[in-house]
């Protein structure tokens, strides 16, 4: 699994060095939610006539560690990749990614999904990404109890 991550990062490389300008926008920098809530994470790209190789891998950033939450490849998702801490709890709008909108719902929100989020789209011509943060707080239940 680490080889196939270290593939598509390489693949990240090369393709912006070459791509023109397609553009990644995330709709929100910054979300701040509760632990054992849900959470969507949007982000729009620019839409090219032929988008039939379209492919999408989205992350999470942890120090120099990368825990992929969302691998989609030429209309397939790619759940093998997936990191366990996700596995289960990521909805995608794959009918939105014709429009130029990823969309995943994260579920049950646990503490440890604070961070750094990069969302990464390549086509046939071009590629590009964009990130935001997370915060997750814990639930106003456990922090009476911890207390």
């Amino acid at each position: 699994m680490e080889k196939m991550i270290c593939r598509i990062l390489l693949l990240i490389i090369l393709t912006s060095c070459v791509s023109g300008s397609f553009v990644v926008n995330v709709t929100q920098t910054s979300y701040q939610a509760e632990e054992n809530h849900n959470i969507t994470l949007e982000w729009t790209f620019t839409i090219i006539d032929d988008m039939s190789l379209i492919s999408v891998l989205c992350y999470q950033k942890i120090e120099e560690k990368i825990v992929v939450l969302y691998n989609f490849v030429h209309y397939f998702e790619v759940s093998e990749s997936q990191d366990e801490k996700f596995s289960g709890r990521v909805q995608s709008d794959k009918d939105a990614l014709r429009e130029g909108r990823l969309r995943l719902q994260l579920s049950r929100l646990r503490t440890d999904d604070s961070g750094l989020y990069v969302c990464a789209v390549f086509t046939n011509y071009s590629s590009g990404s964009a990130k935001c943060e997370v915060k997750v707080t814990a639930a106003a239940d456990q922090l009476r109890d911890r207390l």
